[in-house]
């Protein structure tokens, strides 16, 4: 079974992902997903149908990697991780996928078929995407179920995704550091409430200097 990209270790699976990636964005510029083959990726990227199906599963699954894989980088070259320290610790995530998707937009055009084509399995990446940063800086939270972690990361990624959306659609936005702030105040109490559960299972402090 195809791993994901961010367990790929192997410097080679590594270049030809980016291969891959490479050969869809550039076939993105010039023709709708709709349209595109898993031959004309392999042919773009010089790589066999054997090679891809070795990597991903299909075309879908390639559109995902590349969208999300784009936004694990610019995290960390940011350095941007949440740690699930504090609600707060979200505000970098957030300003990094405005960036991103902002980014993105650019490059693909506002409006146009190629545009919708893409757009609901983007959403689904980059939900995808923030719920997995989330749901890591959740890890720690001990004192609250599994289950009830997911649900709380799940419904966080969401929501940042929804507010973020919005604010890319809205006519002359404002910049992102203006809208971060406002994101993070609605998903506080979704991220604030698994580290509240946690420290009362667990006994800690509740107080986080800042």
């Amino acid at each position: 079974m195809p791993i994901s990209d961010c367990e790929v270790r192997d410097p080679r699976m590594r270049r030809t992902r980016q291969l891959l990636q490479g050969a869809l964005m550039q076939l993105l510029g010039s023709k709708p997903f709709d349209d595109i083959s898993v031959q004309d990726i392999t042919d773009a990227a010089t790589v066999n149908r054997a090679t891809f199906y070795d990597h991903y599963t299909d075309k879908f699954a390639l559109l995902e990697a590349l969208i999300a894989g784009g936004f694990h980088r610019m995290l960390a070259e940011r350095s941007v991780q949440y740690d699930g320290t504090c609600p707060s610790a979200a505000a970098a995530i957030i300003l990094a996928a405005c960036d991103y998707l902002a980014t993105l937009r650019a490059a693909q055009g506002d409006c146009g078929n190629r545009r919708s084509n893409v757009e609901a399995l983007e959403d689904a990446a980059m939900i995808a995407a923030i719920r997995r940063v989330l749901a890591h800086g959740m890890e720690k939270y001990t004192g609250v179920s599994e289950d009830r972690r997911a649900m709380r990361s799940a419904a966080a990624s969401w929501a940042i995704y929804g507010a973020i959306k919005e604010w890319l659609n809205t006519p002359h936005r404002c910049l992102p550091d203006a809208v971060v702030p406002e994101i993070v105040a609605m998903v506080t109490p979704l991220l604030g409430a698994a580290l509240a559960e946690h420290q009362a299972a667990t006994g800690e402090l509740t107080g986080h200097a800042h």
